[in-house]
C-alpha cells in the first residue's frame, strides 16, 4: 500500500474519533455549566481548554461556553475542532478513495454535506448528538464493509490511538474539576458505558469501580486498556514481529503505557490521575509518531491533537 494511502486511512480513524469524543467532552462539559450555577465558568472553560490543548487567551480576557464552543465544535478549519476534524476525515477520504468502500466516502461525503446545517444550533447538545451518530455510522461502515487487510487495520489503528488518548483528557477533566466536575455516572453515561457498567457489576456501582471500568476494562471498546490492546493488534496485523528480541517503537510506547495501569493496584492510578491520564497522551503521541516514521516516513507533517496549533 502506497504510504501516502495508508496514512490518509490513519487520520481517517482518528479524526472520526476525534469528532465523536470531543462531542462527547464538551456536551458533559456544559451540561455542567448548566446544572451548578455557583460554577467558576472563566476557570473551568480555560480548564477544559488547556487539557486539549488549545492556547488560553489572556487572563483579563473573559471566556465562557461560547468562546469553547467556536474553538473545539465549530471552527472548520482547525483539525482539533469537532467541525474542522470532520472536514479532515473527508478530505482523507477523498485521497484514499481507491482503496475504502463506497459506502464509507458516501458516509463521509454525506457527512460533510450536512455539516454547516447542523452547526450553531439553539442547543448545542442537539449538535453533538448529530455528531456522535455520524461517528458510528462512520465506524459501523467500517467494520461492515472493510476487508480485514492493511486498509481496516490503519483505519482502527488511527482511531483506537486517539480513543484512547481521548478518554485519557475526559478522565482528566473529572479530576481537575474535584468535586464541582461530572460525576463518574455522568462520565460513563457520555461513554455510553452506563448499562454496560451495571451489567458487569451487577448494579453494585462506586467511584472506584467506575473508574477502573472506564480505564481497564479489558471487554469495553471504550476503555483505555481496551483501545490500547486494539493499537497493538493492529500494528502486530501490520507487521508481524521476526527478531525475537525487539519491538517496533510504536508497540513499545503503547505496550508500556498499558503495562503500566494494568498491572498496578487501581487506587495507586486513580491517586495521582492527571499524571497517569497525562502519560497515557505522551504514548499516544509517541505512538503516532513512531507510526508516521514508520509508514509514512515521506509524507508532510499531519496536525494532530497534542501539537500546539
Amino acid at each position: 500500500m502506497l504510504s501516502r494511502i495508508a496514512e490518509s486511512l490513519f487520520w481517517i480513524g482518528r479524526y472520526v474519533e476525534r469528532s465523536d469524543d470531543t462531542a462527547r467532552l464538551l456536551d458533559v462539559h456544559l451540561q455542567i455549566l448548566l446544572e451548578d450555577p455557583w460554577a467558576e465558568v472563566d476557570l473551568a472553560c480555560r480548564s477544559l481548554l488547556s487539557v486539549m490543548d488549545r492556547p488560553n487567551p489572556p487572563q483579563d480576557v473573559a471566556i465562557g461556553r461560547v468562546e469553547v464552543l467556536d474553538v473545539l465544535a465549530y471552527d472548520r478549519f482547525s483539525p482539533s475542532s469537532i467541525a474542522g476534524a470532520l472536514v479532515a476525515a473527508r478530505e482523507n477520504a477523498r485521497r484514499a478513495r481507491e482503496v475504502i468502500s463506497t459506502e464509507l466516502w458516501e458516509s463521509l461525503n454525506a457527512t460533510w454535506n450536512q455539516l454547516p446545517s447542523h452547526m450553531r444550533p439553539a442547543r448545542p447538545h442537539d449538535y453533538f448528538t448529530w455528531v456522535r451518530e455520524r461517528a458510528a455510522v462512520v465506524a459501523g461502515i467500517i467494520d461492515a464493509t472493510i476487508s480485514r487487510d492493511d486498509t481496516w487495520a490503519f483505519l482502527v489503528l488511527g482511531r483506537s490511538i486517539e480513543r484512547a488518548d481521548m478518554t485519557a483528557r475526559l478522565l482528566t477533566t473529572r479530576a481537575l474539576a474535584g468535586t464541582g466536575g461530572p460525576g463518574w455516572t455522568t462520565l460513563l453515561r457520555s461513554c455510553g458505558a452506563h448499562e454496560a457498567f451495571l451489567r458487569t457489576y451487577r448494579g453494585i456501582a462506586s467511584d472506584e469501580r467506575a473508574a477502573g471500568f472506564l480505564l481497564l476494562d479489558r471487554l469495553f471498546p471504550r476503555s483505555i486498556v481496551y483501545a490500547l490492546n486494539q493499537a497493538d493488534a493492529c500494528l502486530a496485523a501490520l507487521e508481524p514481529v521476526v527478531d525475537r528480541a525487539s519491538v517496533d517503537d510504536a508497540r513499545r510506547h503503547i505496550g508500556l503505557v498499558r503495562t503500566n495501569l494494568e498491572y498496578r493496584p487501581l487506587i495507586d492510578v486513580l491517586d495521582a490521575l492527571p499524571h497517569e491520564m497525562e502519560q497515557v497522551q505522551r504514548a499516544c503521541a509517541a505512538a503516532s509518531d513512531a507510526v508516521r516514521g514508520r509508514y509514512f516516513p515521506s509524507a508532510a507533517t499531519t496536525t494532530w491533537m497534542g501539537e500546539n496549533l
